[in-house]
């Protein structure tokens, strides 16, 4: 770990990409995402795509002042120890002074450490963990999407708001059933869980978090059967949410909502795929997808993204209903390329502290990006300098392989299904 401390600072002493590249050639920045192993399906090459189609768009509307914007990509393969030897490669061979992407928490954590150490620039556009950035006091780190803070607050305000009429069992009888994936992502969401619950005053039947490579997670089925959650909310990838599912259907696990958090559950297709309608009304929070949204709700600039977006990722793959890691990948680096990387190759040449002011400038309303949020950069000195104080989770439920949101109220698409209807093989009988 400190050998790649060390090469990480040596290679910060380098030219800055803006100087050290003739000032018509490409600007090139690394995308690091796991491409490979377990994260891939679970929604990082959804992320990648997303991120190839901002390349692709920004490229061919002129980049900036006709210098292209050049993806350097890497792999992480879904492991930790692959991310910061890529970043460091990234950085010490090929010479970058950005590096985006970043799927995993478990990656992020070790990655804004070195990264600031490095004095290079992490643009995250996946790794949701509050832990990555909060009380660091980072300079270089930013993350344009959400925390996951807002997922618990996005969970337990949802079902607050709707236990009592939907179920007629009040917020303070509404037992919750917390399950998570024992790495960053799934601490982090699970700690903002029991936080949010304790201050609405809902009951945690059960909060047990689990290796998500677990080849049995049986013990963990038996347990909530025998605490009889009302809401079981798990937080974890798609092979440990695969086996959950099945092992609880198979245990007779009953229960009047399950909510997911990102990351597995944010792969509708790939749940269907395995589920087909048994997974219809389960819920999940994340930043939407662009097409869950009302269109007339966004900005006119927003809104033709927002279809080219689209059209393109749906040719690329022909998904249909596409992935809340979609829209991440491709709004959060068109975020980076249009707002950040263009006023500071204009302003300031492009060299670190360039990019660090323009990101501390960038002031987007709601409504100006494609997944309906705006984005304002907390400023150092803040316990979460580095993230977007603007950013949004929401709470989005599933039928026949596609979502709408259900929270908040005043974006939602309509009231929840809830409880889980009788012909749902984990509803209360």
């Amino acid at each position: 770990m400190q050998t790649h401390r060390r090469s990480l600072l040596a290679a910060s002493a380098g030219l800055p990409f803006a100087t050290a590249h003739a000032q018509s050639g490409p600007i090139r920045l690394g995308v690091l995402y796991d491409l490979s192993g377990p994260f891939a399906a679970a929604g990082s090459q959804a992320c990648a795509i997303g991120t190839e189609i901002a390349f692709e768009l920004f490229n061919e509307r002129g980049g900036v002042d006709g210098r292209m914007a050049q993806a350097v990509n890497a792999d992480s393969q879904s492991r930790a120890e692959v991310a910061i030897n890529e970043a460091e490669r990234l950085v010490s061979q090929e010479r970058v002074d950005v590096v985006m992407g970043i799927y995993s928490s478990a990656h992020a954590v070790p990655l804004s450490q070195r990264m600031q150490a490095a004095n290079k620039i992490l643009w995250i556009n996946s790794a949701i963990a509050t832990a990555v950035l909060k009380g660091r006091n980072f300079t270089n780190i930013f993350r344009p999407t959400v925390h996951s803070d807002q997922y618990g607050e996005g969970s337990i305000r949802f079902l607050a708001e709707h236990c009592e009429r939907a179920t007629r069992i009040a917020p303070s009888a509404f037992k919750l059933g917390i399950i998570y994936e024992d790495g960053p992502y799934g601490v982090g969401v699970a700690t903002a869980l029991e936080a949010n619950a304790r201050a609405a005053g809902m009951p945690i039947a059960l909060k047990e978090g689990y290796a998500a490579t677990a080849p049995d997670l049986s013990s963990l089925v038996t347990k909530l059967r025998r605490e009889r959650p009302d809401a079981i909310l798990q937080v974890g990838y798609n092979p440990d949410i695969t086996l959950f599912l099945r092992q609880a259907k198979a245990g007779g696990l009953r229960t009047r909502m399950i909510i997911g958090h990102g990351a597995g559950y944010s792969q509708i297709d790939r749940l269907t795929e395995t589920f087909g309608a048994e997974i219809n009304h389960f819920c999940n929070v994340d930043p939407a997808a662009t097409q869950m949204l009302d269109a007339s709700r966004l900005t006119e600039t927003a809104r033709g993204l927002q279809t080219v977006f689209m059209e393109r990722y749906r040719a690329k793959t022909r998904v249909n209903d596409l992935p809340p890691h979609a829209s991440m990948g491709f709004n959060n680096a068109w975020i980076f390329l249009e707002h950040v990387l263009k006023p500071a190759v204009r302003e300031g040449g492009g060299n670190v502290e360039s990019l660090r002011r323009a990101a501390l400038g960038v002031d987007i309303p709601v409504g100006g990006t494609i997944q309906g949020y705006g984005v304002k950069f907390h400023p150092p000195g803040h316990e979460l300098s580095g993230q977007n104080e603007r950013s949004l989770a929401v709470v989005m439920q599933f039928e026949n392989a596609r979502a709408r949101v259900v929270w908040p109220t005043a974006i939602a698409g309509g009231p929840p299904v809830m409880p889980l209807p009788a012909s749902s093989p984990f509803a209360l009988r």
